[in-house]
């Protein structure tokens, strides 16, 4: 049987969203369109969707059997405030969750620690201790909903607090979906909210996917993430080269825990920024999914083809955004999320108009998402898998993005891998390179952004903006005063040892965090453990 044959039976088993498709006009719309006579060329390199090498997709129906997960981002003030707004957005036609934390949060402090003064609550939700979760996802199904944390240097904290909440709840791990982002590769490249240095992380990251490959299977351990490294100013090559480079160090370090390839390659995924060159951010998707399948699979050896999957999620690009005439951000959203869409994305994020100012408000979160509703359902792009599949022009970027990724990784392998690389500063030069070359280019006039450097008014007529009260602060410090009070001091003692022990010796940290967080102990307190064992990293200046 041929591939084409292969693929168009494994089609017909394929549960589909409706019966048929067909334009307004109602001409039928096949699930996918590809040559007559296909050669070997063409199946070595572009294929089916749900077939190696996945170019046109992860899966064979892609978004005619399943729409991607509209996963809006939320998160501000108190785990209260933030339990609304994901209730109200999920009675919006939101279908999955995403948790922002704050600064203090993603930097393991309490917020009554003297460094996370004027920032609790503020670019996120507060979350210091196992009520604090209980609280951030109370009335939520947690074995029924599935939840993307985006937290890095304390993932294995956040993640014990939310195995024990669920746990109070007698939900097992085994029944909890989503994902820890826990990317902390990309928090020394480009993001910069760390705790310990890179081999020390790299160390509690090992001992994560151990225990999730065991205990949490329909957990995503990591979320390999591009995004913040765009967002820093890498160019889409870059994106794409620095997050496989991430994604094959962490590989690296499942196969140092003594775990087989395809014990756990299967719960990796990604997370990519989408930026305004729409056909090259199609393309980055395509090569993406390419080259991770070939490395996966050729470099690793991994025989499940659930291993070379490259599932990832995608967000709009924040650093796109504009001050001068925000409503502009709503069309620039859009021309992004379609180009995820498009490029195959499975989870999608779309920013608010008013992001440049403040957290969004209920009313532009709303817009965002009706955003994606409106391609979902209005626009027909979800009735055809890879629509743009066989473009002249799509099909030669899709090669030039994978080439050029290519030489990156050659030379990063060339370096010792991925954390001797970081090591040596040569992603963040790279980045910091790029950054200001854009930056020229927009100060000189040769790249022209609506509103900012071309086609400005004079007059801008203030938007409401998102207010985090002051009060938020002072609720969360007294809370976490009054949690550490009433614990037994004796147990938590003990577990805060138990946690000390694990880090310096070679046990696996998760049970001993887990442990710490069911005897009261809170996100500062165990940060601090690592801060002591490990030692706190201190970035040294990288020079262009």
């Amino acid at each position: 049987m041929s591939l084409k044959d292969e693929f168009f039976r494994c089609l017909q088993d394929q549960p589909l969203r409706r019966p048929e498709f067909r334009t307004q006009s109602g001409v039928p719309v096949e699930a996918l369109y590809a040559p007559d006579d296909p050669g070997p060329a063409y199946e070595a390199k572009i294929g089916y969707p749900g077939f190696f090498p996945f170019t046109r997709g992860v899966y064979p129906t892609m978004y005619r059997g399943r729409l991607w997960t509209m996963r809006m981002f939320a998160g501000f003030g108190t785990p209260e405030d933030t339990n609304r707004r994901f209730k109200y957005l999920l009675e919006q036609g939101q279908t999955g969750l995403s948790t922002a934390f704050d600064m203090p949060t993603l930097m393991g402090y309490d917020p009554d620690h003297p460094l996370a003064q004027g920032e609790v609550g503020r670019e996120g939700v507060s979350v210091a201790s196992v009520e604090d979760m209980e609280r951030l996802f109370d009335g939520i199904p947690l074995d029924r909903v599935t939840t993307s944390m985006t937290i890095n240097a304390p993932a294995i904290v956040l993640l014990a607090f939310y195995v024990v909440a669920a746990e109070r709840r007698g939900i097992p791990p085994e029944a909890l979906g989503g994902t820890t982002q826990n990317d902390i590769l990309k928090e020394f490249i480009a993001q910069k909210e760390w705790i310990s240095p890179p081999r020390p992380s790299m160390r509690i990251i090992r001992d994560m996917i151990a225990w999730c490959s065991r205990r949490m299977p329909r957990w995503n351990t990591i979320s390999i993430s591009g995004y913040h490294i765009r967002e820093a100013g890498a160019t889409a090559v870059q994106e794409l080269a620095f997050t496989l480079a991430d994604g094959i160090g962490y590989i690296e370090t499942g196969l140092e825990a003594g775990l087989a390839v395809d014990d756990f390659a299967p719960r990796l995924s990604f997370f990519f920024d989408v930026h305004n060159d729409f056909f090259e951010e199609v393309a980055k998707f395509r090569a993406a999914r390419r080259l991770w399948a070939r490395i996966v699979r050729d470099r690793f050896g991994a025989k499940n083809p659930r291993s070379w999957l490259l599932r990832t999620h995608a967000q709009t690009a924040g650093v796109s955004l504009t001050a001068q005439q925000p409503y502009n951000n709503v069309v620039r959203t859009t021309l992004q999320a379609l180009a995820a869409v498009l490029g195959g994305t499975q989870s999608l994020h779309t920013n608010s108009l008013d992001e440049t100012y403040a957290l969004p408000t209920e009313e532009a979160a709303t817009l965002a998402l009706r955003t994606q509703q409106i391609i979902a359902h209005e626009s027909g792009v979800a009735s055809v898998v890879d629509p743009l599949g066989g473009s002249y022009f799509v099909e030669r970027l899709t090669d030039e993005m994978e080439a050029r990724a290519a030489e990156y990784l050659r030379k990063i392998d060339e370096m010792g891998g991925i954390v001797a690389a970081v090591e040596k500063g040569y992603p963040q030069r790279e980045i910091a390179r790029s950054a200001y070359e854009f930056q020229q280019s927009v100060e000189s006039g040769d790249r022209v952004i609506v509103g900012v450097n071309a086609f400005r008014s004079d007059e801008e007529p203030p938007i409401p903006t998102l207010q985090i009260r002051p009060e938020v602060e002072a609720r969360q410090k007294e809370r976490i005063r009054d949690f550490r009070a009433r614990r037994d001091h004796a147990r938590w003692r003990e577990a805060m040892d138990g946690v000390r022990a694990a880090a310096a010796g070679d046990d696996n940290l998760m049970e001993a965090v887990i442990e710490a967080v069911r005897s009261g102990a809170t996100l500062g307190e165990i940060s601090d453990c690592f801060r002591e064992v490990f030692g706190a990293y201190r970035e040294s200046a990288a020079v262009c």
